[in-house]
């Protein structure tokens, strides 16, 4: 009998480590000869990894009291009074649940809001397609006019990918990510040191209109802003304040062409 095809359950499975052993070996080797699946795989990994160490702080808090097993089990034998209660905590159960299983589905929203989440977000994204050696962008920069319509009709807005050529960083290309807030565009640059910097869009519902903000995230610099309710993070391999000028002229361009 015929193996049967690898599926996206197949290599969800193998992202969470909970494919078995004898299926194992076959989805390795259909990674091994499609080298496309294999970098949305790592992709993949790497976001479920990024997100984890995000969110770990909140994993490892204690659990409160009123949620212990015993009290819940003592307050089930207690005659009924209202729902509120026990409702209260199936919820918070179901919360604590979701959050441990395969963050690749869905994100949890982060503890940060505003432009804080935006650059969050932005290096998160970073971390997954400016290493990708195989596929990190969906448009090239040959296709630089539908990429920019792409996302300007799913974000909603105008959007244009900036010229940061003066600045010795060329265009890639890019593509259309999902974040806890929406869909943001992501524009991708290289220079010829193999340095890549990218530049993070997406509508915002707080911080319509911030300051330039300079932000670290674990050895990456980024600078985050807001302008009319469409905010920008420029991220970089540098710190925020090499970054800055770069991020002075992306926003010198989105208002000249605003105007």
């Amino acid at each position: 009998m015929s193996e049967r095809p690898i599926s996206e359950d197949d290599l969800q499975a193998f992202v969470d480590g909970a494919v078995d052993a004898a299926r194992e070996g076959v989805v390795r080797s259909y990674l091994a000869a499609h080298p496309d699946a294999a970098a949305r795989v790592s992709g993949y990994a790497a976001q479920r990894e990024a997100l984890r160490e995000a969110l770990a702080p909140i994993a490892e808090e204690p659990v409160p009291s009123t949620l212990n097993l015993d009290r819940l089990l003592a307050e089930r034998r207690r005659p009924p009074r209202a729902p509120w209660p026990m409702a209260a905590a199936a919820c918070a159960l179901l919360a604590l649940g979701s959050a441990g299983g395969w963050v690749a589905r869905g994100f949890g929203m982060p503890p940060q809001a505003g432009v804080s989440a935006l650059g969050q977000e932005a290096a998160e994204n970073y971390r997954v397609y400016a290493a990708d050696r195989f596929y990190p962008v969906e448009f090239t920069a040959r296709d630089s006019g539908a990429l920019s319509q792409w996302i300007s009709e799913r974000l909603n807005r105008s959007v244009t990918a900036p010229d940061l050529t003066s600045a010795g960083y060329r265009l890639m290309g890019g593509r259309l990510v999902a974040t806890p807030h929406g869909p943001a565009g992501l524009f991708l640059y290289s220079r010829s040191g193999g340095q890549r910097l990218e530049v993070f869009i997406r509508p915002m519902r707080l911080n319509r209109n911030a300051r330039m903000t300079e932000h670290a995230y674990g050895g990456l610099g980024g600078v985050a802003w807001s302008d009319d309710g469409l905010g920008y993070s420029l991220i970089g391999d540098a710190p925020a304040k090499v970054l800055h000028p770069l991020a002075d002229e992306v926003r010198r361009q989105v208002r000249t062409l605003g105007a």
